[in-house]
């Protein structure tokens, strides 16, 4: 059985050099082997992919790109034990088939001008629409990584339930408080009391829970304006990737305030998920 890991996709863009950082920091934190994945789509393509007399070649290129992403882990925490590749493929596939044996995914998202891209991109949204593991997303600013609690998105769903654990067990690893909100939505029935769902997950007892009535993506955003990790479940079936995803986690994608993890489908139910 392969051993899990900690897998970061790396592209040279200066966006995945916090996402190394957290990438590396939860490696350490859990005991775990970082391993950092540049997908090379120029392989996909017919192009001259080796050295001509006025560039070096796309695949040197690559491989600066990942010699490169390397040194930065080291920097990181030399303790962690590191690997990195380049993989032959378009960034989603490839990502998707390193989830089938990695802890988490991590990704880094874009910047555009002063603040972050309203879009994570393609790559973000399919794997945190079919990831069979969590998929977390860091923002490139440095203010994103200094939080003081985990906050948990839950509304009664299984995905909802394994972001509860995936939250919880953050915080108690990084020593953070966590908070639960609970969102009543203007269309749910009043009497539908997600609070009481909780009481099954012992250790939620400890965290500070808000229900709140609103519109679930603005609440999540704003209650976790002091949040080091966002967590929330992806609780769709079928159809394109961002109707599998949800609206909701979409937002978290696509605006957050902090590093968001988002828990697919497939990591909840396994490989046999569709």
């Amino acid at each position: 059985m392969t051993a899990k890991k900690v897998v970061v996709g790396i592209d040279g863009e200066a966006d995945c050099e916090n996402a190394i950082r957290w990438g590396a920091a939860e490696a350490a934190s859990k005991g775990l082997a970082l391993q950092l994945v540049h997908a090379f789509v120029w392989a996909e393509f017919r192009v001259p992919l080796g050295p001509s007399d006025v560039a070096p070649g796309l695949r040197a290129a690559a491989d600066k790109i990942v010699a490169e992403a390397l040194e930065v882990a080291h920097s990181f925490d030399p303790g962690v034990p590191i690997t990195a590749e380049r993989v032959d493929g378009f960034p989603t596939p490839v990502l998707l088939a390193a989830s089938r044996d990695a802890e988490r995914i991590v990704i880094g998202s874009r910047a555009s001008g002063r603040a972050v891209s309203l879009l994570v991109g393609s790559t973000g949204l399919e794997l945190a629409a079919h990831a069979h593991c969590p998929v977390v997303v860091v923002r490139p600013s440095d203010d994103s990584l200094v939080g003081s609690r985990v906050v948990i998105g839950y509304d009664g769903s299984a995905a909802a339930d394994a972001a509860v654990d995936f939250g919880l067990e953050y915080a108690r690893r990084h020593e953070l408080a966590a908070r639960i909100v609970t969102v009543l939505a203007d269309d749910e029935d009043d009497d539908h009391d997600l609070t009481a769902a909780l009481r099954a997950h012992a250790d939620a007892r400890t965290a500070e829970v808000i229900e709140v009535p609103g519109h679930p993506s603005e609440l999540l955003l704003e209650w976790s304006a002091d949040a080091q990790l966002l967590v929330v479940g992806s609780r769709g079936r079928g159809g394109f990737a961002g109707l599998l995803l949800g609206s909701v986690s979409q937002t978290m994608l696509h605006q957050p305030p902090c590093p968001v993890a988002v828990i697919p489908r497939a990591a909840i139910e396994g490989p046999e998920a569709r």
